[in-house]
């Protein structure tokens, strides 16, 4: 079952069962979608699995600086808030790549393309990106190709 329908069965459902928060989140992300769909002119045939992830991780990452934001702040409720939010969205999500398995792919990725120079670090990461399919933050991803370059 593709995400978008599954996130409108989940949205009927919470309208069911009178749940006011994920209602609201699942919402809100079924606007951001029907946003995403049409701004790459897909409106006939919808998301693909993989641009509903694109948006779902900007969402979530959305969540997270504000959770930064309102915990610097001071604001621990309003923190609390965008957690639950977070964790809503997340249930669409991939499962996360562990660092090792990353640090693997990255190896792989180098090794392919043989002697690497520091100024490739955005290439690399390219690399990378595409070859963890979503699975992998790209603060994740930085981080392992950065000490796997430099060893």
């Amino acid at each position: 079952m593709p995400i978008t329908e599954q996130i409108n069965n989940n949205l009927k459902e919470a309208m069911k069962n009178k749940e006011a928060d994920k209602l609201s989140v699942l919402r809100m992300l079924n606007a951001a979608l029907q946003n995403e769909t049409i701004a790459l002119g897909k409106k006939g045939t919808g998301l693909s699995d993989d641009d509903a992830i694109k948006v779902i991780k900007k969402e979530v990452k959305k969540r997270k600086d504000s959770i930064e934001q309102f915990t610097a702040g001071g604001r621990p409720e309003l923190a609390a808030a965008e957690q639950k939010e977070a964790e809503i969205l997340s249930v669409y999500l991939p499962a996360e790549m562990g660092e090792e398995e990353l640090k693997k792919i990255v190896a792989e990725v180098i090794a392919e393309m043989g002697e690497v120079a520091p100024s490739q670090f955005g290439l690399v990461m390219k690399n990378v990106m595409a070859k963890t399919g979503g699975k992998a933050d790209g603060g994740m991803v930085s981080k392992a190709v950065k000490e796997v370059m430099s060893k």
